[in-house]
């Protein structure tokens, strides 16, 4: 960072995918930037995912935020050398109820270019011999899928190669107010303060946590093997992700999680968003469970696991699937916004997405707040 320059200096607590969205909308607004992380590199939320920019299932603000998001995910694709793809969704049916809920989603919410294929056609996507348990799909094509792996490194990297911008790993922040911020390696001057910490929000603002009822979501994921050559296609959703994504609510969807009640049970107890994303190198992330805690226990139940497993296998009409690695996904999680948006002090401002689509929404969440100051 140039520290000659008189511009404008915005500090931001949290190397997150929602930290680094306002960085970069910081500095294309001509501020001084510097991201505060805690950890020696990004570990939590915005690793542990899907790498999923589900633009077609968000609804109302969520919705409005991915749009214009996804411009700015491939702009970033260009500048800071981000491995992200248009993929598109393709959400598979494989019960009538299912099929129901894309059809009425279709005829009354579909984003531009969604198309209804057939059972058949969603087996070729999927590179599956014999798709005779697919009844029908919705495929959407604008949505993306980035690598979780290394996104937010390559987006840090940029910010902290701009001249206005720098980025300091292994810094934590103790007291964030108007002027400045204190930190383990001493206090940082600051015209605005953005604290986008995610579930860690609390640690710094404990009062303005639990007035909005920010928890932790402890969700477990995997990654395995493609159990063929599948071409690096779509981002697959199925029918409990139609229950979890506000663009397929409905009364399709209420007679589907009641099907679901009545024959799978136990993924409605581990409140499952059955889908994965294909990576670059041939293997699929899997997930997810999803649970909510003041704070989330390490340990992961393997049960759980197995019954995500066992959901996908089955789709792909495959004996198993080879796991690689297991984790567990953390992120902020709250019964009463989708966003938490707060002022807490004159001069700083509190953002966290609770509702688990980081990916999707921060970058444009990051302009937003920016464009707002």
């Amino acid at each position: 960072m140039t520290p000659s320059t008189h511009a404008p200096h915005v500090v931001i607590v949290g190397a997150g995918i929602v930290g680094l969205g306002h960085a970069v909308a910081a500095l294309d607004a001509g501020h001084r930037v510097t991201v505060l992380e805690q950890d020696a590199s990004a570990v939590l939320a915005s690793v542990r995912n899907f790498g999923y920019v589900c633009t077609s299932a968000q609804a109302g603000e969520l919705g409005e935020l991915a749009l214009e998001a996804n411009p700015l995910w491939l702009s970033l694709v260009e500048r800071a050398g981000v491995e992200a793809r248009r993929s598109g969704t393709l959400a598979v049916a494989r019960s009538a109820a299912e099929e129901a809920v894309l059809q009425e989603f279709i005829a009354e919410r579909a984003p531009e270019g969604a198309r209804l294929v057939t059972g058949a056609e969603a087996g070729e996507l999927l590179r599956i011999p014999d798709p005779a348990h697919l009844r029908a799909g919705a495929l959407l094509p604008a949505d993306l899928t980035a690598d979780p792996r290394t996104a937010v490194a390559r987006i840090a990297a940029w910010v902290h190669a701009h001249e206005r911008g720098e980025v300091r790993f292994s810094t934590t922040v103790r007291g964030a107010r108007g002027g400045s911020v204190e930190t383990s390696r001493g206090r940082i001057e600051a015209d605005h303060v953005v604290v986008a910490a995610g579930h860690l929000v609390g640690r710094l603002f404990p009062e303005l946590a639990e007035r909005h009822r920010v928890r932790q979501c402890a969700l477990q994921m995997v990654r395995v093997r493609a159990p063929r050559a599948m071409g690096r296609g779509p981002a697959v959703l199925t029918g409990t992700s139609m229950l979890r994504y506000g663009a397929f609510a409905g009364s399709s969807a209420e007679a589907l999680r009641a099907e679901i009640l009545a024959s799978r049970p136990e993924l409605l107890e581990i409140d499952a968003n059955v889908m994965f994303t294909q990576q670059a190198d041939g293997t699929l992330l899997v997930g997810d469970s999803h649970a909510a805690h003041d704070a989330a226990p390490p340990f992961l139940d393997e049960r759980w696991t197995q019954l995500l497993l066992d959901e996908t296998a089955a789709l792909l009409a495959a004996p198993r699937l080879d796991v690689l690695e297991r984790w567990q996904g953390l992120y902020a999680t709250s019964d009463e916004q989708d966003i938490l948006r707060a002022a807490p002090t004159p001069g700083v401002s509190v953002v966290t997405v609770t509702t688990g689509v980081g990916m999707t929404v921060g970058l444009a969440l990051g302009a937003r707040t920016i464009a707002s100051l």
